[in-house]
């Protein structure tokens, strides 16, 4: 019976790289001390959610995957721990700079980087200004079993449910998405979290497969415009979409469970959503247009 034990991370994050690390090393700690064998923090943790406005000076504090705080960090504490730690950080590749994920496995070695491939744009989320669409196209990696594999979208990419198809085509038995979202500065009154949760839970629905989903908390950037604020309501559902672990809008902490794949394949397989599609009739869906 494959059984993994996975931990989605929900905190509130400053601009000191080192504190952040620091609390984020610790609820990693914590989950790997339950068990958790694949421990996902949120989005672009190293810092606060810089994207708000364009700033010249941000680009400084991006890094190549080599060189990163962050990543190094957490290399160190997945070799420590001998957990996988996918971790999201602000990537500089020559002149480009791109929203990455690193995949760090429990030899604590970066297995792969996967650079995000939808970009936001919009009050708030002015996320073009700083990153260029990615370029790795999806990726999916080996998890704590052989069968076990491991799809990551970052944020904007949980959206579309053509990421999470296409990460399950490619083998993934787990989606995971660390996010950084909130507050819409152009309509104090919208709150998106429902949304955002059941647009994940149609992607467990509709391709049978656990999610998991890590968001931050928070108030960052106060100022004249009030700053923003992020929902959090991080989660981990299973196949059927149920929700097995939540956290709301302000808590602290890992939630931890452990997802049944042998059962998530049967029903996979019984379904025939996998069975029943027909590729042929979705030209449309790849022609820009």
């Amino acid at each position: 019976m494959t059984q993994i034990t996975v931990a989605a991370l929900q905190l509130a994050f400053s601009n000191d790289i080192d504190a952040n690390i620091a609390n984020v090393s610790e609820l990693v700690r914590e989950a790997a001390g339950k068990g958790a064998q694949v421990v996902l923090p949120p989005e672009l943790f190293e810092g606060e959610y810089f994207c708000r406005t364009e700033e010249e000076e941000l680009f400084a504090s991006a890094a190549p995957v080599g060189a990163h705080k962050a990543v190094l960090a957490m290399q160190a504490l997945a070799e420590a721990l001998r957990i996988h730690i996918p971790t999201s950080f602000f990537e500089k590749d020559g002149p480009h700079y791109y929203n990455s994920l690193a995949m760090i496995g429990p030899d604590g070695e970066v297995r792969g980087v996967y650079r995000k491939s939808h970009i936001p744009d919009g009050p708030g989320y002015e996320e073009k200004y700083y990153f260029r669409p990615g370029n790795t196209g999806f990726r999916v990696w080996d998890g704590p079993a052989p069968d076990a594999k491991l799809g990551v979208g970052v944020c904007w990419d949980q959206w579309y449910p053509e990421t999470a198809r296409t990460m399950m085509l490619m083998g993934a038995e787990l989606l995971f998405y660390p996010t950084a979202i909130g507050s819409e500065p152009y309509d104090a009154d919208l709150d998106t979290s429902r949304m955002w949760r059941r647009a994940m839970i149609g992607h467990a629905v509709s391709n049978v497969v656990p999610v998991i989903a890590a968001n931050r908390i928070g108030t960052e950037g106060i100022g004249p415009d009030g700053g923003q604020s992020f929902y959090g309501h991080s989660f981990i559902c299973d196949e059927w979409g149920d929700i097995v672990a939540e956290f709301g809008a302000e808590e602290t902490g890992a939630l931890v469970a452990t997802l049944d794949l042998d059962r998530a394949r049967k029903h996979r397989a019984g379904m025939g959503f996998f069975r029943d599609r027909r590729p042929e009739l979705y030209r449309r869906m790849v022609e820009d247009v």
